[in-house]
């Protein structure tokens, strides 16, 4: 064997033996080129608009310059005294409003509810009602008088037989006015109003013929 041949068995021999390139353990991720990444759209959020504020509904409230609510009533207005209605005076109620109903009653009465006062009609503009109406049966401003406890038309005024009693005004804001004639009653009136009513409110006051 010649010294080539020698030489080629060795080279072979060397390079089976040598150990093959070793890998990466963690590769590089391929670079994506800039150009090739898709650009991805935001969606656009509109503004929203602020909603208004809710109107809340205004408060019916029914009040007398000559005694707050829960408080004695003058000797002015009862029986005992001049006997004639007080003032009173509302604000709050709805704009649509046809026609106002007063009522005026006593329930701690011996004999069960006693009924002082009731007009109704009233105009659906008015805000008060004045001291001393007369005891006529239809007003100058159309309101009409109802018949009270004592079989008489008008008011009446607190005259408690014994201890402290209590009187609610009632006044109630109608969408229509009633087809009643005058002198009608307190239950007339309330069958007649009914589903017509639109906001009701109340004023109470006190009254014992002993002043306590």
């Amino acid at each position: 064997m010649n010294l080539g041949s020698v030489l080629l068995i060795t080279a072979i021999i060397s390079g089976c033996q040598s150990e093959p390139a070793s890998k990466p353990v963690n590769p590089e991720p391929p670079t994506i080129p800039l150009e090739a990444t898709k650009e991805v759209e935001q969606p656009v959020i509109e503004p929203t608009e602020t909603p208004e504020p809710i109107q809340s509904e205004k408060e019916f409230i029914l009040t007398s310059e000559t005694f707050l609510e829960g408080e004695p009533i003058p000797s002015k207005y009862a029986c005992n005294g001049d006997d004639i209605s007080p003032p009173l005076a509302w604000s709050g109620a709805p704009n649509n409003t046809n026609s106002f109903i007063l009522i005026m009653d006593d329930p701690d009465a011996p004999v069960g509810m006693w009924v002082h006062w009731v007009i109704f009609n009233i105009p659906g503009n008015a805000t008060a009602i004045d001291v001393g109406l007369s005891v006529d049966a239809e007003l100058p401003d159309g309101s009409r008088q109802g018949t009270n406890s004592w079989g008489r038309l008008g008011y009446g005024g607190p005259c408690p037989p014994s201890g402290v009693h209590r009187y609610f005004f009632k006044l109630y804001a109608l969408d229509a006015p009633l087809a009643l004639d005058e002198s009608a009653t307190k239950e007339e009136v309330l069958a007649a109003m009914e589903g017509h009513i639109l906001m009701e409110t109340e004023l109470m006051g006190t009254y014992s013929i002993s002043g306590g």
